[in-house]
């Protein structure tokens, strides 16, 4: 099924059953600013990896057409660059990473092909501003996955290939190969957040059969084992995870042993924030809204200890700002 139009159910089916409101008041921690808007046309569906003191944003749709332009940012200058042009098929709710100075893209989605999901794989040289194809995603063509880096390797699991996943495939920049490890313990999904702290990787959100998924997972790359880091009603942030979970297509930020999930699809076009501590096993939201547009398929990127929001839609908008989140700072309205 189109990706848009299951949006589209999805919304209609969840929106008056929304788990996602204020929990707080309106809270003062942690400061939002906007920065040089994205230089790329609006987009929704993009892919975002960093490489150093720069962060690299492409790929996604205008509404119109599936677009394979990528831009690199810098932060220090806070200026736009456009780089060279990604050489495979334009898609959207692909995977995008960087390990040992490189950076990755695969999987995806195109409605304009005969098999809309796709398995390619691609490295960025980052030296030599070129694109080189590896080998295919041996999990098969899916779109909607997640993937991180740990330890020097890439891994890309869950997502959407006409069935809900739940397989998770590492990868060897060095060898250039696949190997399955073990499967999320939780359910299939699709649209999920995912994040590293201390090389520990976590995944959580999403949904399966048009159902968000209330469970989160923390996966340990070295005893190759998952551990449910769920939490129940007797615990006291369990109404903060409930409503971090209950959403799709959301971005994650890891700063300073700490992750903010901000914004996604949960029941309605989401501005909040919620941050998770994982020595305590416990969920905040006491902090800043999301001061853009509230948005869904967005990217987000961190750069010395900033956290950025880049793109997205809202709707049938679609958007090219960018905000940068720094959780120390107190809120300041005009900045």
């Amino acid at each position: 099924m189109n990706k848009y139009l299951k949006l589209i159910m999805l919304v209609t089916a969840i929106g008056f059953a929304s788990c996602t409101e204020d929990i707080s008041e309106d809270s003062t921690n942690g400061n939002w600013v906007k920065y040089s808007d994205y230089e790329g046309k609006t987009r929704s569906g993009a892919v975002s990896f960093t490489i150093g003191e720069f962060a690299y944003v492409g790929l996604g749709t205008d509404g119109e057409d599936y677009l394979t332009d990528f831009w690199r940012y810098d932060p220090s200058r806070n200026f736009w660059q456009e780089i060279a042009p990604f050489p495979g098929i334009g898609r959207i709710s692909a995977v995008g990473l960087s390990v040992s100075g490189k950076g990755y893209v695969g999987t995806g989605f195109n409605a304009d092909l005969e098999i809309e999901e796709l398995d390619d794989f691609w490295e960025y040289d980052p030296e030599a501003d070129s694109w080189t194809q590896r080998a295919s995603f041996e999990g098969g063509a899916r779109y909607s996955a997640v993937a991180f880096e740990v330890l020097g390797k890439a891994y890309v699991g869950t997502g959407f290939d006409g069935s809900y996943l739940k397989d998770f495939w590492s990868y060897d920049p060095a060898s250039d190969t696949w190997s399955q490890t073990i499967s999320l313990f939780g359910s299939k999904r699709e649209g999920a957040v995912a994040f590293v702290i201390d090389d520990v990787a976590y995944v959580g959100a999403g949904i399966n059969n048009g159902q968000f998924l209330y469970d989160f997972w923390s996966f340990i790359p070295e005893s190759n084992s998952w551990n449910d880091l769920s939490l129940n009603d007797e615990d006291d942030t369990y109404d903060e995870f409930i409503a971090a979970m209950g959403r799709q297509d959301a971005v994650s930020i890891a700063l300073d042993g700490v992750a903010y999930i901000v914004s996604g699809l949960a029941g309605g076009y989401s501005s909040d924030i919620f941050s998770y501590n994982p020595v305590t096993n416990r969920w905040s939201d006491d902090w800043t809204k999301f001061e853009g547009t509230s948005r869904a398929e967005a990217v987000s990127f961190v750069i010395n200890n900033k956290g950025y929001v880049v793109c997205g839609q809202s709707a049938g908008l679609r958007h090219d700002d960018i905000w940068g989140f720094e959780p120390d700072q107190e809120y300041e309205e005009f900045d």
